[in-house]
């Protein structure tokens, strides 16, 4: 199982009930590799969370890796669907202000921990795992075209200034967004966070016609 498209198709084949439980586990191994990493995380203790045998767990993923896998997929639909409908109002630079404060507000909430949970995956897997890598790529791309939906409107509408770039900016704000995220989850304090999504907001803002 190679891609986020086999997880997806090998999900559809299932009962109910199997979606269910293969759910169960998806969401428990989730939370563990969040809290302690990947490698931190065994089969054993994604079991024990997900409190199903071993048989059952080994009959929907063969490998910790076919695991790992379906984790990407789950962490990258919480993370996008977590921001909508936001994501589908950054079309103005209100929206996007409101985008940036929601972020500012999780994660004070997560108490400052583990930073973007996509981006500790990443930081995990993309040396190491070639396919891991690519779905990765595959996850952050789609948060990428979110933003760059929005910032394209703005551009096509002509509030934007013929100059801008909707495709350099969205993939510069989703790279300052990381790492803000990053160094917010180490400093325990949103101030990195939210000096550069302003420092971007800003930037884009002298685009605005």
């Amino acid at each position: 199982m190679d891609t986020i498209t086999d997880v997806k198709t090998s999900e559809q084949r299932l009962t109910k009930k199997g979606k269910e439980t293969r759910a169960r586990i998806v969401a428990a191994a989730a939370k563990l590799m969040f809290d302690r990493g990947v490698a931190g995380t065994s089969v054993e203790d994604v079991q024990r969370e997900a409190k199903v045998s071993a048989s059952q767990l080994y009959h929907y993923f063969k490998e910790k890796r076919d695991l790992v896998l379906a984790v990407i997929v789950y962490q990258t639909e919480q993370v996008l669907d977590a921001q909508e409908p936001l994501l589908s109002r950054l079309d103005s630079m209100e929206g996007l202000r409101m985008w940036r404060d929601a972020i500012v507000k999780l994660q004070i909430e997560r108490h400052f921990q583990g930073g973007c949970s996509i981006g500790s995956l990443a930081s995990a897997l993309a040396d190491t795992d070639p396919a891991a890598r690519s779905e990765l790529v595959a996850g952050f791309m789609q948060w990428e075209l979110a933003i760059r939906k929005g910032l394209r409107a703005m551009y096509d509408r002509g509030e934007l200034r013929a100059d801008a770039d909707p495709n350099h900016l969205a993939l510069a704000l989703l790279t300052a967004l990381q790492g803000g995220l990053l160094l917010t989850q180490v400093r325990k304090e949103t101030s990195p966070l939210e000096a550069v999504l302003d420092a971007m907001l800003a930037h884009i803002h002298t685009f605005i016609v």
